[in-house]
Parts: structure tokens; sequence; C-alpha cells
């Protein structure tokens, strides 16, 4: 009898040391497991994440003044950190309303090339623009630095302020059934008005060896009538042909005008990053295709995004 009392109780002392190890066990799968989802869930909201984060704007187009849609000026000028060589900041006036739109298409076709002219407007009031990082641009002047000669028109800023009437131009090659787009031409100064787009630039002279921003000279400000983008097999540059030359905004007069036909001579096109260039090709075919939205790749340069109540070139 004792035996079976003490058989039962073992048995018993054994039950329960099994019971207690199975629920251990589930405990820690179950534990494993929450693990695994909770590090499956943070994998999947970090790639969403990534993938959101992976684009820049999306502009919407609809080809017609009647059905007019707006972009943020914003959206549209994000082509500039896309092509600058270098760092830059974006800049927006407080309470900024400028809104861009397309409001027209037309397209000509012949046997080996193409045409397409899409008309845009810009409505609203204040300024948006990108400061360029000198360090950076003025390095970009590498040739001219090993030679210790005068760096000329170096890009340090771009901006657009107001409303304007812009065509972009896009040019091409047609080959068998293939379009290729090989040159985006942007105007600003399209029905008469007088481009909203300015652009700082300076000289810089070498001082004890040294290229400097702090020893910056000649500083003007040109009016851009037009900001061109080709196909380039080696270094793309972005071509530009200013409408005035003047040493501060505001300050244009026939002579400045007459300084920017000549300026249009000797103004070395400067160069872009290739992401941005090839970019503004896509941009281009877009448009030939008609497409309803475009969305801009990541930049990856740009510094510093702010909003400010005062021009930082007028104050």
């Amino acid at each position: 009898m004792r035996l079976y009392v003490l058989n039962t109780r073992v048995l018993l002392r054994n039950f329960r040391l099994i019971v207690l190890f199975g629920i251990t066990v589930v405990f820690v799968l179950l534990s494993m497991a929450g693990v695994g989802i909770s590090s499956e869930r943070n994998s999947l909201l970090s790639s969403n994440d990534v993938v959101k984060d992976s684009n820049g704007p999306t502009m919407i187009m609809n080809y017609s003044k009647k059905k007019f849609v707006k972009n943020p000026i914003a959206s549209f000028m994000y082509f500039v950190p896309l092509v600058a060589p270098t760092l830059v900041d974006n800049i927006s006036s407080v309470n900024n309303t400028q809104q861009l739109g397309i409001i027209s298409y037309k397209i000509k076709v012949k046997s080996k090339s193409f045409y397409v002219a899409c008309e845009f407007e810009v409505l609203g009031n204040g300024f948006h623009m990108n400061t360029f990082d000198p360090v950076g641009m003025i390095a970009a002047h590498s040739d001219e630095l090993t030679k210790g000669k005068t760096i000329k028109n170096v890009l340090d800023y771009i901006k657009i302020d107001g409303d304007a009437f812009g065509i972009f131009e896009v040019k091409g090659t047609i080959t068998g059934s293939i379009r290729t787009v090989t040159e985006v031409d942007m105007q600003f100064n399209a029905r008469g008005h007088k481009s909203p787009v300015t652009i700082g630039l300076y000289d810089v002279k070498p001082k004890d060896g040294e290229y400097k921003y702090e020893n910056r000279s000649n500083e003007v400000v040109a009016r851009v009538n037009t900001l061109a983008f080709k196909k380039a097999e080696k270094i793309p540059r972005m071509g530009i042909k200013v409408a005035s030359v003047s040493k501060s905004e505001g300050s244009e007069s026939f002579w400045n005008r007459i300084k920017g036909a000549i300026a249009n001579l000797f103004i070395k096109p400067p160069r872009v990053d290739k992401l941005g260039n090839t970019t503004m090709l896509e941009f281009g075919d877009a448009l030939l295709q008609k497409n309803s939205m475009f969305t801009f790749p990541k930049a990856k340069n740009i510094k510093e995004s702010k909003v400010v109540a005062i021009d930082p070139i007028q104050r």
C-alpha cells in the first residue's frame, strides 16, 4: 500500500513537472513567434517607409487651361536639387501660394524628328529658391583651379518669384517606331511676359593659392529666359539663356539687356548631375507621351528645407 502511494506521488510529481515544462516550452515558442511577428511588421513598415522615401514629389499634368491642375511650385522646382552637382538649400517664402499647371499640348512629327510644346502657367505669390553650396560649386571648376585662373560665373542661387507663362519644349529623333528625347528646354518668358526666374553669379580669384566664397567678386543677377538639358554621353551641362544682367534684382535697364545679350555668348553652361539630366529627359518623354503624372526620383543633396519671411537676396 505504501509502495502504491509512493508511486502515485512520484507520478503526480512527474506529471506536474511535465506540465510545467510543456507550459514553459509553449510560452517560449509563443514569445519567439511574437518576436518574429513584431520583427516582420517592423521590417514591413521600414520597407514601406523606404518605398515612400525613395521618390520625390509627383507632378500632375492635365494639359488644359479649363481643367487647370495645380502643382506646388516646390514640386516643379525639385529638378534643381536633382541637377545640382553639390548640396543645395530649399527655401520658400512664408505663405507661398505659387502653383504651376500645364495648360496646352502641341506636337509636330516629321520623318526623323519630333517637336512637342507644352505651355505652362505659374499662379500665385511668393518666391522659391535654391542656394548652392559654394565649396562644392568652386570644386566643380577643378579645371580652372589647377591653372590658378579666376573662376567666372559660379552659380550662387536660382530663384522663381511670382507668376509666369512658360513653355516646355521637347525635341528628339525618330528611328523606325522609336522616339528618343534628346533635348528639353524650359522657357519662362512666354506670351511676352518677363521671366520670373533669376540666378546669382559671382567670380572667385585665388588668394594665397586658395579659392574661397568670402573672396568672391563681380556678383551679378541674371534674369533667365531659358534653361536647356541635352542628352550627353560624357559630362552633362545645363544651357542657360539670359534676358539681362544687372548688379542687383530690380535694377534692370536697356544697358542691362544689352549685357545679357553679350553674356549669352560667353556664359559657359554649368555642369549638372547625371541623374538630374537624365530625369529632365525622362520628364520630356512623359510630356511626349502626354502622361498624366510624373514622379521625380529622390534628391540626395538637399542640405536644408526652410520657410523664410524675408527674401535673403534683398535683405
